[in-house]
């Protein structure tokens, strides 16, 4: 792909989305560009495909690969914000809607993002810098200890939380922690060397968690989950792919509630999440964690 980002779940995704000619399409999470180009192509010029992002220079980029389709409409907005988005389509109701809810590579690899520890840049991790609102910096300068154990746990998963709170709130009261590798320094020496993740950093359950508490990030998802339904079509099809247990918890109990409901608005077209086969992981191997879920609008 032109930006060096392979799209996850690529086939996957345009199978259980089906676009077809005319159809009007809404890629929420549009990244570089890579899903949107392949869905512009097969809805041909007689659809349309709304393609929205938090992050303006996502859309800066976006807008060069997609700029050869005259039906695309770029939106600076988040995928939560369905009303912008359904305005952008002229009123009409979608025939299908992607999320893909990961970060993508010129995201990660830039280290003024501060979204990894790969390079060291300041701690920032806002989508969207221009906002404003807390950035990561004033987060960990400000919660308590408790605060931040409790944030680490509930959005990382971390069971160290604890001992990595604690050793936070040591540290910065030596010196603020600005760097995301004095971050990833001081997480990766509280916790201890055997219990180590083998495929993973250390620290990189605390970065997830900061990213998702700075950015909002399961707020947006219950926002789209409970409303998308009422902004699809009848027989429109939605795919979310998700990058951590909590999101695809999310996704799979909302679907699941929606489907089972007496009056069911959607069919489940995804019993168990869909995953990268080893292939695409050895190619793309930030892939590996990826789960793709899909459903239908009913009625």
């Amino acid at each position: 792909m032109a930006d060096g980002h392979v799209p996850v779940l690529f086939q996957e995704i345009l199978g259980l989305l089906a676009p077809a000619p005319g159809e009007v399409f809404l890629d929420g999470t549009v990244g570089g560009g890579g899903h949107a180009e392949q869905i512009a192509e097969r809805i041909g010029p007689a659809g349309l495909l709304v393609c929205a992002d938090a992050d303006p220079a996502m859309l800066s980029m976006a807008s060069e690969r997609l700029r050869r389709f005259p039906r695309v409409r770029l939106v600076h907005a988040d995928f939560s914000d369905l009303g912008a988005l359904r305005e952008a389509a002229g009123g009409r109701m979608f025939d299908g809607m992607l999320l893909d809810l990961g970060l993508s590579s010129p995201q990660l690899d830039d280290p003024s993002r501060g979204f990894s520890f790969r390079g060291d840049g300041p701690l920032d991790m806002r989508r969207d810098p221009g906002a404003g609102g807390a950035d990561a910096r004033e987060i960990l300068r400000r919660a308590t200890e408790r605060e931040l154990a409790d944030l680490f746990f509930r959005y990382g998963e971390e069971r160290f939380s604890r001992r990595i709170a604690r050793a936070l709130v040591a540290r910065r009261r030596e010196e603020p922690i600005e760097r995301t590798a004095q971050l990833a320094d001081l997480v990766r020496a509280a916790i201890p060397r055997k219990a180590w993740p083998r495929t993973i950093h250390p620290a990189t359950r605390v970065f997830q968690a900061l990213r998702i508490a700075v950015n909002r990030e399961l707020e947006s998802l219950d926002a789209f989950l409970d409303g998308f339904a009422a902004h699809l079509a009848p027989g429109g099809r939605v795919a979310v792919i998700s990058f951590h247990s909590l999101e695809d918890r999310m996704v799979k109990l909302s679907f699941r509630a929606q489907a089972s409901r007496t009056a069911a608005v959607l069919q489940v077209l995804t019993r168990k999440p869909v995953v990268p086969q080893e292939e695409e992981i050895e190619r793309n191997p930030r892939a590996a964690s990826a789960k793709l879920r899909a459903a239908r609008k009913t009625v």
